[in-house]
């Protein structure tokens, strides 16, 4: 049985969702961060960059959120969670997929934890780098917002829900207490495309099965 290691409403959050919406039998394995576990050697072996989540199929041990989406949606192509091989649907989705990880989620990143890129006790550098970070998630959204008024569908590649509909939405998420930008939520696509989002079955048992409490986007 596959299982995923996770820690409610992080990274983890988007293999959690993907399985729900397989609707493959899986186990969630809880990796406290609270208490470091994440970094004791048991779970280092799994992931050696001591980060979440991992996903175990087997003998297969596998970290790296988009490595793992794309795992999720080439073992279950039954799910059309991605556009077939060899199409420029599945270019696209590709793009948007990398741009995700290593665009929107790794100026994240820098928001959340601006005193990695500071001198130890620099609190007017943490301040600066958090909000030049904040300022640059706030264009990479109106990105977001775009996409989603060019197409006019429903789901962020268009009419068919993706992988990418659950990538967007974690990070989106992550937005939702911003203190000096515009979360997620108040763009004129980006609401109402969230909105939907939270109606999606596999969506609630995640919300569920994570215990998280408003306001959830």
């Amino acid at each position: 049985m596959i299982q995923l290691h996770y820690y409610p409403a992080t990274a983890a959050m988007i293999a959690h969702i993907l399985l729900e919406e397989i609707g493959v039998p899986y186990e969630r394995v809880l990796v406290d961060r609270m208490a470091d576990e994440h970094k004791q050697p048991a779970y280092l072996q799994l992931n050696p960059n001591g980060l979440i989540p991992v996903l175990v199929d087997g003998d297969l041990v596998l970290y790296e959120t988009a490595a793992i989406a794309l795992y999720l949606c080439d073992m279950h192509p039954q799910a059309g969670l991605a556009p077939p091989v060899a199409t420029v649907g599945r270019a696209h989705f590709y793009k948007w997929l990398m741009w995700l990880t290593n665009t929107l989620q790794a100026t994240l990143l820098i928001y959340f934890y601006p005193e990695r890129w500071v001198n130890e006790g620099n609190a007017g550098g943490v301040a600066q780098v958090q909000a030049h970070a904040e300022s640059r998630v706030a264009l990479l959204l109106e990105q977001l917002d775009s996409e989603l008024a060019r197409h006019a569908g429903p789901w962020f590649a268009g009419a068919d829900y993706s992988a990418l509909d659950a990538y967007v939405f974690t990070l989106c998420r992550w937005t939702r207490n911003f203190r000096n930008q515009a979360p997620a939520r108040s763009r004129p696509y980006l609401g109402p495309y969230l909105q939907r989002m939270l109606e999606r079955p596999a969506l609630q048992r995640v919300i569920a099965n994570e215990q998280l409490v408003p306001p959830l986007v």
